[in-house]
């Protein structure tokens, strides 16, 4: 796990751990590890690790069992919003980047078709930047 110094690393933790939920790295009712060993992963103070998962717990992400620990929860629909949150940063992220090189709407959906794996296409899925794109048909 890489934190960085732009934002609050427990805020960074935060959104570390919903990936690992949305991914399926952390499945739903399964325990989640405990302070001490995501502390040492993230090589931060066990403290920013409890606030990260306190946040888990307020949003319902997550739950504590006072003698079990805490687990992820077992709602889909909530593992839904938090992956239409991450790709919607993602898409607009990618959205402001394309338009600050000049692509239009066209344009970034074409490149984005290009690269997206199983889309039809020359390469589509395989393309590999630092290729030279000479051979391709």
């Amino acid at each position: 796990m890489q934190v960085d110094d732009t934002r609050p690393i427990w805020v960074q933790l935060v959104e570390e751990f919903r990936r690992r939920i949305v991914t399926g790295q952390w499945a739903p009712e399964s325990r989640v590890p405990s302070v001490r060993e995501l502390a040492q992963e993230a090589g931060v103070n066990p403290n920013t690790v409890q606030r990260a998962l306190t946040e888990l717990d307020r949003t319902g992400l997550t739950a504590t069992e006072r003698t079990a620990g805490r687990f992820v929860a077992a709602g889909a629909g909530t593992v839904e919003a938090i992956r239409r949150e991450l790709a919607m940063g993602a898409a607009r992220a990618y959205r402001d980047d394309a338009a600050a090189v000049g692509l239009n709407l066209d344009q970034a959906v074409d490149l984005l078709t290009e690269c997206w794996p199983g889309a039809h296409g020359a390469g589509a899925g395989d393309h590999d930047d630092n290729q030279d794109d000479s051979d391709e048909h």
